[in-house]
């Protein structure tokens, strides 16, 4: 008769190491593995996305609440294909449209303006005021003498666009310039560098990460000056079409509405993100 073995017990009825199954994580390992997963991109911000919809799901349904004061996401999700793709690519090309002209023309603004600033203390201490004065102003309460003074048209609202996102690539840019090491100044001035050398070459490459710090910035606001815009007047963009929607009671519209211009926002501002990272890949911060 083949005999079993024998494992040896301590004296508390614990198992002896050998016996523990390979498979059972320590509390460690958990929590090195909860961290592991955490690092894949996304995975958390996806995973909170998830249960942010499912938990609104179910408190709509669980409190009854009607759907022209909440509606549940799957009720906005069946209101997507309830608009028609012709009407969506309409709205949404008019916002984007507006939008990133704006944007392009707070770049041609703001950037040229932030060196004459920097180069003259004299206009710094003289525009930066003003500018204050500009940005400090609820671009709601102008936008409609803008639109009065401009009429009808995309001209208005991409200068309302352009005033909501100016500002920041304004202040940052100036900061950057700004902010180049003495030492570098002082290398480029005995080497005799002309002053558009010395700008070129050393001042604003300094201040890219500076610039697309703002530029990330200001391509959301863009997307908010664009549809504070149509609010005031407009006949067509999803900023009209949540204004449309919302005097009609429709709410699930709106709410879509919300999300075209939420997912909008986002792919802008990745494509910036995307736009540092394959022109200056230096700029980044290093990652840890």
């Amino acid at each position: 008769m083949t005999s079993l073995p024998i494992f040896a017990t301590s004296s508390s009825g614990a198992r002896p190491p050998e016996m523990e199954s390979a498979d059972v994580l320590r509390p460690s390992d958990r929590m090195a593995w909860l961290r592991q997963i955490g690092r894949l991109p996304g995975l958390a911000t996806l995973a909170t996305l998830i249960g942010t919809v499912l938990l609104w799901e179910a408190m709509v349904h669980l409190f009854t609440i009607p759907s022209y004061l909440l509606p549940a996401p799957s009720t906005i999700l069946a209101a997507f294909p309830a608009i028609g793709a012709e009407r969506w690519m309409q709205h949404i090309w008019s916002t984007l449209r507006v939008a990133l002209l704006g944007f392009g023309l707070s770049i041609v603004v703001a950037i040229p303006l932030a060196v004459v600033m920097m180069r003259s203390p004299f206009l710094s201490r003289t525009l930066y005021p003003l500018l204050v004065v500009v940005q400090s102003t609820p671009v709601v309460a102008i936008a409609p003498i803008i639109i009065v003074a401009l009429g009808a048209g995309d001209a208005p609202r991409i200068v309302i666009t352009t005033l909501i996102t100016f500002f920041p690539l304004v202040v940052s840019t100036a900061t950057g310039l700004a902010a180049t090491p003495p030492e570098l100044i002082e290398l480029s001035r005995s080497l005799r560098a002309p002053a558009f050398r010395e700008m070129t070459q050393i001042r604003l490459p300094f201040a890219v990460p500076y610039i697309f710090s703002a530029l990330k910035i200001s391509i959301t606001l863009a997307v908010i000056g664009a549809v504070v815009a149509e609010f005031c007047a407009s006949n067509a963009g999803v900023g009209y079409f949540i204004q449309f929607s919302t005097s009609l009671f429709k709410l699930p519209q709106a709410w879509a509405g919300l999300f075209v211009l939420a997912a909008m926002s986002l792919i802008l501002f990745q494509a910036v993100v995307l736009a540092q990272r394959l022109l200056f890949p230096w700029s980044l911060p290093k990652q840890r």
